[in-house]
């Protein structure tokens, strides 16, 4: 395995590659934690990005991809190897169908949508992230999925670009077969829409805006929702037949409802808070630690576990 120092060498020769050393990757996380990379590289270039990993890989070199980082938790520690990150942000459209770039901001690709009175998209309207991750993890919001608008994704599996239809992505609520092979990465997302009134569009998009920055303000820095809500067909009888018929939305229960039951609003670990009006919502209040993160998700889970019998799932992805 190569030197930090000869794998920065290495990768300092690839066109189109933006190299740093020692960069903190707080700044790259929602969170606002975690430690130092030891090299950190980003680039809108396919080619430069697959030359990067395969460097990497060949050489064992410790290598991770990340996103927009809205759903990461960095150890304080940082990461010991090579942190790469694809940018590539393109959008266009052709009729009704857009095509993304993995590394297009969700916002951008939903407001490019509404621009062109394209529907399908405008209830993603104010969730962070970039289109990849969406992609990933099948974001949605106000009944609806990225993953019905998706007729085409195209990525590299580990030896050779590829293009997926909707079926064979394995599309389900907040999976896709992305996240079930994390060394695949998403390079461009081909979404079908439709025709629709432009200005009903902006009007659905920035009510919904509107609503999520009353729970998730822009400057707070947290991930969203930590905990996947449940659906209520997989809960345990005992377990479901406790949740009051009104909390059930679209056949899923609020993983906020069961981290009710424990008292979990308003706990807090150090600078990490459990936010005193939302139960499933985590933020770091100012200096607060990837180590206190973890330990306050672990409490909540383990007080879940006590009570119903069953471990809730985290959104968030854990890096070092």
């Amino acid at each position: 395995m190569p030197t930090t120092e000869e794998m920065r060498a290495h990768l300092a020769a690839i066109p189109n590659l933006t190299l740093s050393a020692d960069v903190p990757l707080a700044r790259h996380t929602r969170f606002g934690v975690g430690g130092p990379a030891d090299l950190y590289a980003e680039t809108g270039a396919e080619d430069a990005f697959l030359e990067a990993l395969r460097a990497g890989e060949a050489s064992g070199f410790p290598t991770i991809v990340i996103g927009g980082g809205t759903n990461l938790i960095v150890s304080d520690r940082g990461y010991r190897g090579l942190v790469l990150r694809y940018r590539g942000d393109a959008l266009s459209a052709e009729d009704n169908r857009v095509t993304a770039g993995a590394g297009a901001e969700l916002q951008r690709l939903v407001d490019f949508s509404i621009d062109r009175g394209l529907r399908g998209l405008e209830t993603l309207a104010g969730i962070p992230g970039w289109t990849g991750a969406a992609i990933y993890g099948n974001a949605g919001a106000y009944g609806h999925s990225i993953s019905e608008r998706v007729a085409c994704v195209r990525f590299f599996d580990g030896r050779h670009v590829r293009a997926f239809s909707n079926a064979e992505c394995q599309f389900a609520y907040r999976e896709s077969i992305f996240k079930r092979h994390k060394e695949w990465i998403v390079f461009t997302a081909e979404l079908e829409l439709e025709p629709a009134d432009r200005d009903e569009l902006r009007r659905t998009a920035d009510g919904i805006v509107k609503v999520r920055n009353e729970k998730f303000p822009v400057t707070m820095q947290c991930a969203g929702s930590i905990f996947k809500n449940l659906l209520l067909r997989d809960l345990p009888p005992a377990v479901a037949a406790q949740v009051p018929a009104e909390s059930v939305r679209e056949g899923k229960v609020p993983a906020a409802w069961f981290l009710d039951q424990v008292g979990a609003k308003g706990t807090q670990r150090g600078d990490i808070h459990v936010a005193d009006y939302h139960a499933n919502l985590i933020y770091n209040a100012g200096s607060g630690t990837a180590a206190d993160l973890c330990a306050l998700i672990r409490d909540l889970k383990a007080r879940v576990r006590s009570r119903f019998g069953f471990d809730l799932e985290e959104e968030v992805q854990y890096v070092g």
